[in-house]
């Protein structure tokens, strides 16, 4: 059995060519789970994060006991010379890295602290991801990897994951194995895929990295499109500090604190 069969059986998702009016493009059982504007109250709450890895003998502390917030809705980058710890940042708020101390406040959760199957629930339904290096399924379509989020959550998202290739560019696309596709239409198979569950923040390390340059400006303006459309809340690393300058706020991390 394939991928796809271990996933939801033998039935491959097919688009209706139907047509949803684009307000309602994110919406999850007739539902939008997030702001409609931006919000004042924090959203994700870090509270003296610390991270360090051991190399031989030797500790070495990437995260020196950071606290931040991030309001519903806003769309911070975060930006440092190549191993500040930034990226290191994001995993621990998005729920990849457990801190070795402190904590991570999402939603009231302070989810580190939720059971492990809670803790994967939460990261499916209520968080997007966009890696640097795509992180497609080889032998999947475009729209086979669009749907991977709700399949796993138990919801058939097909319909929702057609109008979001069409609304990245990507509607005669969706039928073809990343290996056909450039660079930048797999990125935005990746930001259809983060937005599939209409997630209420969506965390993006590096995601013009592997771009040229026109390519990455087009992502980055089909991101931030996006969060500002849907009032999504965007966490961004980022080297480029031009492109920091696109988002609310932009956070410098030097040494494994913010400056």
């Amino acid at each position: 059995m394939g991928v796809w069969g271990r996933l939801r059986g033998d039935r491959r998702p097919h688009c209706s060519g139907l047509r949803r009016d684009r307000e309602k493009l994110l919406e999850v059982d007739g539902s939008v789970p997030y702001p409609t504007r931006v919000s004042k109250e924090p959203l994700i709450v870090g509270e003296e994060i610390h991270r360090s890895y051991s190399l031989g003998r030797k500790e070495i502390e990437i995260l020196r006991g950071i606290d931040l917030e991030v309001g519903a809705g806003e769309r911070i980058f975060l930006c440092g010379a190549s191993g500040a710890g930034k990226t290191t940042l994001m995993y621990t708020l998005a729920g990849l890295e457990r801190p070795q101390r402190g904590r991570v406040v999402i939603g009231g959760r302070d989810i580190y602290q939720l059971p492990r199957r809670e803790q994967a629930r939460l990261r499916n339904s209520e968080m997007g991801y966009i890696f640097q290096n795509y992180y497609l399924m080889p032998e999947l379509t475009a729209l086979e990897n669009v749907v991977i989020p709700g399949r796993i959550g138990g919801k058939d998202l097909t319909d929702r994951a057609c109008e979001l290739l069409d609304a990245v560019g990507l509607a005669e696309r969706r039928d073809h194995l990343p290996t056909e596709l450039s660079g930048g239409e797999q990125q935005r198979v990746a930001i259809a895929r983060s937005l599939v569950n209409a997630p209420a923040i969506v965390f993006a390390d590096e995601p013009t990295g592997n771009l040229d340059s026109r390519n990455g400006s087009e992502i980055m303006k089909l991101l931030l499109g996006f969060a500002e459309e849907l009032t999504t809340t965007l966490v961004v690393v980022t080297h480029d500090t031009d492109l920091a300058k696109l988002g609310d706020r932009t956070l410098t991390i030097k040494d494994g604190t913010i400056v």
